[in-house]
């Protein structure tokens, strides 16, 4: 059964016919398509953490600049990226994946030279705007490339080693960063077009040839782009994302922070109003009418405000309370992603053993036990971070590395037709997610830079209160129901898929 527009629903306007579900890829090549797809997300998630970990010494060359004119350098990044997630996974399922994929690499290719060449501040930060914009092409089109090649029984571990890849350019960024800075800053961005190189050629001669969807409202017909509603998804995100990002600096209560916030709010209650008309709008309603991945969304969403919340209240932790220096503070993160990278390569096998509701749910509880761990044992010295802090961060790695696979892999859920747009809306939620938890754990510690115990324990309760709520969005997912091969992305039976 396909899933019909909702304009074409009782409307007169033929439904959409069924857009052929692409075969799984036989043999290696669907684990080469994965390498390629997740050299990407590689890319994107390390250029983000390593550009943090440079500040400093990009702050240095730039003397002249303010503190907040260099923070564009990273939230000019971080806004577009998030801005352009799903009119970007839009555009790749209107124009064809492959084609998105190797324009978006080579365009992340050239931004990266432009920043590591750039003369000044204005040109490094208009070079991380158009990083920002390659990203968003990048990321969920590789997902959508990557969960069709691989048969529904398997995509847990295909999308396990995808959320490994992160975990390691999580882990790596710091440590990146920190070496390529003290030589220069500008090499973090000079290391890339090596491997954009490799990714490619590699893509050009792996990726299967994706053509433009012809499944619009009519049949047959090629799918138009919504110029109207890009624009308020993209004007919705951006000023959301922007007062999140800039609210720290801005002030809270500041003109500027509430003028974005009303103005993102206002845009994304016209976008809503907008695709429920639309006969073929940028997000199609229709995603939404799939259990599963609803589920996934709001569960993304709730899962990395507790992930970034805990990230950086561990970094306040380490470096405030604790007085320990940025390096020790890194090294001691490091069991975190360590655990992820370990339990998301066994993520098929996990997965096959307890089914997908069941590992979400645990792996949402696992993720919620960490911060409880550390509100009933973190004290104030630091002086036992084995017995104290250690157990908490291996607790929420398990349950990043068993909740993220199966969560992803929602978008494989998706007719082929929406496989980028349904992969751009579930990376919007784990950006927006990222930048909601940032904001509000800056609030709930009073914006202090070395907040004490009592602050910390308070954002630990919003941690574990989220990632538990993630728990309960995985509880949502329904299992060993036999999926439409019309409307999934590949074929056979599909757990995750809704009756």
């Amino acid at each position: 059964m396909t899933i019909p527009s909702s304009k074409a629903q009782g409307s007169g306007v033929p439904a959409a016919t069924p857009d052929p579900a692409p075969a799984p890829t036989p043999g290696r090549r669907r684990w080469l398509i994965l390498a390629v797809a997740s050299a990407a997300q590689f890319l994107a998630v390390l250029d983000m953490i390593a550009v943090n970990i440079a500040f400093p010494a990009i702050g240095a060359d730039f003397r002249s600049a303010t503190t907040a004119e260099l923070s564009w350098v990273l939230n000019a990044y971080t806004i577009v990226l998030a801005a352009l997630l799903v009119p970007a996974g839009r555009l790749a399922d209107a124009i064809g994946g492959r084609r998105s994929f190797l324009t978006g690499i080579a365009l992340f290719g050239l931004a990266s030279v432009a920043c590591g060449a750039a003369p000044g501040l204005g040109t490094l930060i208009a070079a991380r705007v158009v990083q920002g914009v390659a990203a968003a092409v990048l990321v969920p089109t590789s997902l959508s490339l990557a969960l069709p090649a691989f048969p529904p029984r398997e995509r847990a571990t295909a999308v396990g080693v995808w959320t490994a890849v992160s975990a390691v350019a999580a882990s790596a960024g710091p440590v990146a960063g920190g070496l390529l800075a003290a030589f220069d800053w500008r090499w973090i961005f000079l290391v890339n077009p090596p491997v954009v190189l490799l990714a490619w050629v590699a893509g050009l001669r792996l990726l299967p040839r994706t053509g433009p969807v012809r499944t619009g409202p009519v049949p047959g017909e090629r799918r138009r782009l919504d110029p109207l509603g890009t624009l308020l998804v993209l004007l919705g995100t951006g000023a959301l994302t922007t007062a999140c990002v800039e609210a720290a600096d801005w002030g809270y209560g500041a003109p500027a922070t509430l003028g974005f916030l009303a103005v993102g709010l206002i845009t994304g209650a016209l976008a809503v109003a907008h695709v429920r008309r639309h006969p073929d709008p940028v997000v199609d309603p229709a995603l939404f009418r799939t259990r599963a991945f609803t589920a996934a969304t709001l569960g993304l969403l709730s899962y990395f405000l507790a992930y970034a919340a805990s990230i950086l209240a561990a970094t306040l932790l380490f470096t405030g309370a604790w007085g320990w220096s940025s390096a020790r503070a890194g090294l001691a993160v490091t069991p975190w992603p360590l655990a992820v990278l370990v339990v998301s390569m066994l993520s098929g096998r996990i997965v096959r053993a307890l089914g997908e509701r069941t590992t979400a749910v645990v792996g949402g509880l696992c993720f919620a036990a960490g911060p409880v761990w550390w509100l009933l044992l973190a004290g104030g010295d630091g002086a036992h971070y084995a017995v104290e802090f250690m157990p908490g961060l291996v607790l929420t790695g398990i349950g990043a590395g068993l909740y993220q696979p199966v969560m992803f892999s929602a978008a494989g859920l998706l007719p082929a037709r929406q496989l980028s747009l349904g992969s751009g809306v579930l990376m919007m939620s784990r950006q927006g997610g990222s930048a909601l938890g940032v904001a509000a754990l800056v609030v709930i510690t009073g914006g202090a830079a070395r907040p004490g115990l009592d602050a910390l324990r308070a954002g630990w309760v919003f941690t574990a209160v989220t990632a538990a709520l993630a728990a309960v969005a995985g509880a949502a997912l329904r299992t060993g129901v036999r999926a439409d091969p019309g409307e999934s992305g590949g074929s056979g039976t599909d757990p995750l898929r809704h009756h």
